[in-house]
């Protein structure tokens, strides 16, 4: 496609003036009788005109438009601007294919030539198979896990940047850097101290909440980690003039960089920015012990039975008991009380003298602090 006429589309796209129906594109599409499928697809392959591709993306965006807005939360028009380069990319064979498609999934897959003799419900299966970390999917943490079991600590709100105060508003689809690990955050409008963040944490993500401040236009703000690529997501919806806020996690690099994170917008807005906490990977430390005071009980002549150790402090679990007592009283065994509901520990005793014998017990308790 000549350059002019990828301005003459992205122009089209962008308006979406030109009326069609998708379900007649669409329908237009599977109206091709199998024997005719292979001049059909020489037909398709053809380069589109761009009043053709305008009429095709058209026909998408009408037919899916409404559907991502309600699911994903992003305006339709917003979402038509992101999908251009898609639609001036898109092979004609590719496009007429997308519009019939039956699930969102399906029909990016067969935009992009990804999808071809995939089924819908193949075409999300092999999303989901996907390789961790090449779509964006979580992927299961281990306990103590330093890069994903993270603790997450809260803090007072306070301000880390302001542009109303320095920096002026961030103009209309254009970025603005930030740091969140300071001694202080005057530089970019915000509070003087470190906000009781420290700043040697090895902290790896911060909640913040962020809010946009009478933004010229309708549009969205993504935040996003600094020094990477921007992602498709929407961290703050507004309309023009508007006042709305959102709480977000993002991460921050580590090692730390010349900022933490950057804010992109759509329409020129001012943005105050709160930081509410911040996740630190787990450190490890030491398991803390403590052994319980002696019980003393006594066991009648030619009993068998289990006496009680004292209880663990709250927090506390027994993990090994002592039992004693005097020659002819002997052990049948011990328990640390996991399956009790008081997790107290006990001893078996079986007195074998004539007469009344006192059997002791204590419990060693121990627990792991955390952070």
């Amino acid at each position: 496609m000549s350059m002019s006429s990828r301005r003459y589309f992205a122009v089209w796209a962008l308006a979406l003036l030109m009326p069609v129906s998708w379900q007649a594109v669409a329908q237009s599409a599977r109206a091709v009788p199998e024997s005719n499928r292979a001049s059909h697809a020489s037909h398709a392959a053809a380069p589109l005109s761009p009043a053709e591709r305008g009429a095709l993306a058209r026909a998408f965006v009408m037919k899916w438009g409404q559907y991502v807005q309600r699911v994903y939360d992003v305006p339709v028009g917003v979402w038509s601007k992101r999908m251009v380069s898609n639609f001036v990319a898109a092979d004609a064979m590719n496009f007429r294919n997308a519009l019939r498609r039956d699930t969102l999934e399906g029909a990016l897959a067969e935009l992009n030539g990804t999808g071809h003799r995939l089924v819908d419900a193949k075409v999300i299966d092999a999303y989901a198979r996907q390789a961790p970390g090449t779509s964006g999917q979580a992927v299961a943490k281990a306990l103590g896990d330093t890069a994903r079991d993270l603790v997450f600590t809260a803090v007072p709100p306070c301000r880390i940047a302001d542009t109303r105060v320095v920096g002026g508003a961030i103009a209309a689809n254009s970025t603005r850097n930030f740091y969140a690990l300071a001694s202080a955050y005057t530089s970019q409008g915000g509070n003087a101290t470190s906000c009781n963040v420290p700043i040697a944490t090895a902290a790896t993500a911060i909640a913040i909440n962020v809010t946009a401040v009478t933004p010229t236009g309708a549009g969205y703000a993504t935040v996003y980690p600094f020094a990477t690529a921007q992602p498709l997501a929407a961290s703050v919806n507004y309309t023009a003039g508007a006042i709305v806020n959102n709480s977000v996690v993002v991460g921050i690099p580590s090692p730390l960089l010349s900022n933490d994170f950057t804010i992109y917008t759509f329409a020129q807005s001012h943005y105050v920015i709160d930081i509410v906490g911040y996740f630190a990977p787990p450190q490890a430390t030491p398991v803390q012990c403590m052994q319980t005071s002696v019980s003393t009980e006594s066991i009648p002549a030619g009993l068998a039975a289990f006496y009680l150790a004292p209880a663990c402090p709250t927090g506390y679990q027994s993990v090994s008991v002592g039992c004693w007592s005097v020659a002819g009283v002997y052990s049948t065994g011990s328990s640390l009380g996991f399956t009790r509901p008081d997790n107290r520990a006990s001893c078996g005793w079986h007195n074998t003298t004539g007469a009344a014998r006192d059997v002791n017990a204590a419990a060693v308790c121990c627990r792991v602090p955390g952070r």
